[in-house]
């Protein structure tokens, strides 16, 4: 009696979140799951026609999937790498003891806390024809060029900035990481003459392999739903020449502009399949280096 009244209790304290979670996260996903197999008309009443695998069918079929799909994996392999890079090294080197590490590390935390439609309209500015870039190159009396109108330079100026923006969060996780790693291994390897460069090797990297799962596995799912940049940049259109394009975007567009639902639907779920196939491969790639 004692132990049913206390499943009870943890049922009823756990009962705000597991409606939450319900309400926001498995009811969204099964009226996904059900209006990827329908035809949702929304204009003169709300009607649903059930067409089977038709969306699925039309999915494989468009060619803009595949330009998106392109842009966002290209996205993807750029990104990922260079912002867990760049958050290593600048968690390293405020690790070593700088001077004025508090100010640093509010420094570079800075666009992190900035609001990304803020930071893209920063970026804009910049990369703009009269932006601050063109001004230092003519400055520097170098040729000028059109950052946003050029197809091959659009995604690459979208690539730069969120590198910028979310290394510093992921310096942070990596610099707690690093605090945790004894002090004990480092001093051991000095006095058997081993270098900084050989610690941060055969210590450093180890010891920090389970943190780097997860800043490549959370900055893989972030990136592949990479949305409010490019429809910033593009004013939604994905744009110039669908160069800045992605999956998300592709998804916004079937829903909001053209009113699919069934067919953004069936993206969104091929989406979901591409990031859980991306997480798995990436956590298989883990476990082999570490045996």
């Amino acid at each position: 009696m004692l132990k049913r009244h206390e499943n009870l209790t943890g049922y009823l304290f756990m009962g705000p979140a597991i409606l939450a979670l319900g309400t926001f996260v498995a009811l969204p996903i099964l009226l996904a799951f059900f209006l990827t197999f329908q035809k949702v008309r929304l204009l003169g009443g709300l009607e649903f026609e059930f067409i089977g695998l038709r969306n699925v069918e039309r999915l494989v079929q468009d060619d803009r999937v595949g330009i998106a799909l392109k842009n966002t994996i290209e996205y993807v392999l750029v990104v990922v790498p260079l912002q867990t890079m760049l958050a290593l090294l600048l968690a390293v080197t405020l690790n070593a003891g700088i001077k004025g590490q508090r100010f640093w590390r509010v420094l570079y935390f800075l666009p992190t806390l900035t609001s990304s439609a803020v930071l893209t309209l920063i970026f804009m500015w910049i990369y703009n024809a009269d932006g601050l870039l063109n001004h230092a190159l003519r400055w520097l009396r170098l040729p000028t060029y059109n950052w946003l109108g050029d197809p091959a330079i659009a995604l690459k100026g979208i690539m730069l900035m969120n590198i910028w923006s979310t290394a510093p969060f992921f310096m942070t996780i990596y610099l707690a990481a690093l605090q945790d790693i004894p002090q004990v291994l480092y001093e051991a390897a000095t006095l058997d003459g081993a270098r900084r460069v050989q610690q941060f090797r055969y210590i450093t990297l180890p010891q920090l392999k389970p943190v780097t799962f997860f800043v490549v596995a959370t900055g893989t799912i972030g990136t592949f739903q990479l949305f409010d940049q490019s429809y910033i940049f593009s004013g939604g259109s994905g744009g110039p020449n669908n160069a800045t394009l992605t999956v998300v975007l592709l998804i916004y567009q079937a829903v909001f502009r053209d009113l699919q639902l069934g067919y953004g639907a069936a993206i969104a779920f091929f989406l979901a399949f591409l990031i859980i196939f991306a997480t798995l491969l990436q956590q298989r790639l883990t476990e082999r280096n570490s045996l």
